[in-house]
């Protein structure tokens, strides 16, 4: 285990959209990692609306869930823009615990949850149908996703590289929320794999999906 004090701080973004339940419990990891190695994190937003939308052949209920998963970024986006990056992680774990953990579906209700538990403004529950936060919702989209490419969705993670280059990948997914020196050991190697020159894909077929409890 890496001491506080070895070495200096290492920043680590993360990119999320909370309508995803692997993106929410890799969020859950990584904020487990930070307590055994020095890294300090930043949550930023990703869209599946905007990864997914106008592709070819979808279905309708997909298209009409795409709409929807736009409303829950465009609020964390007007509250980061409104209340400052710190608002992020507690806003965004909020609205993700609401949906996968609590079974919320109503957007509205998820939202409106999420802005009183942290003691946000019910008015920027109004940015959720509005296209105004659409671009910077996009801009972040693209931070986080044009260094891995679009074939891949959520989580997304950046750490710089030992060459000073960004390393950035998908995942990992996982469906059990890891602690303490198990969590390390999965971002040691995690961070192994990807910062290989050459290395893309380490992959196997999913058996369950995320256990919150």
């Amino acid at each position: 285990m890496t001491s506080p004090t070895a070495a200096s701080v290492v920043p680590v973004d993360i990119y999320v959209d909370p309508a995803c339940p692997f993106a929410f419990q890799t969020a859950r990891w990584v904020q487990e990692v930070a307590k055994v190695r020095n890294i300090e994190t930043t949550c930023n937003v990703m869209s599946l609306a905007e990864l997914n939308g106008g592709k070819p052949d979808m279905p309708p209920e997909w298209a009409d869930w795409l709409v929807k998963a736009w409303r829950p970024v465009r609020v964390l986006t007007a509250a980061r823009l409104a209340h400052g990056q710190e608002i992020m992680w507690p806003l965004y774990l909020s609205m993700a615990t609401a949906i996968h953990v609590d079974k919320v579906e109503d957007y509205d209700v998820v939202i409106a949850i999420a802005l009183e538990a942290n003691g946000l403004p019910a008015q920027l529950a109004a940015a959720a149908d509005s296209t105004e936060f659409d671009d910077e919702v996009r801009a972040s989209h693209h931070r986080g996703m044009d260094l891995v490419g679009m074939d891949v969705g959520t989580p997304v993670i950046h750490v710089p590289g030992e060459d000073g280059e960004t390393v950035a990948f998908f995942g990992p997914v996982i469906t059990r929320l890891l602690t303490g020196e198990v969590a390390g050991r999965l971002w040691d190697g995690t961070l192994l794999v990807a910062s290989t020159p050459g290395f893309f894909e380490i992959k196997r077929s999913r058996t369950e999906r995320p256990i919150f409890e």
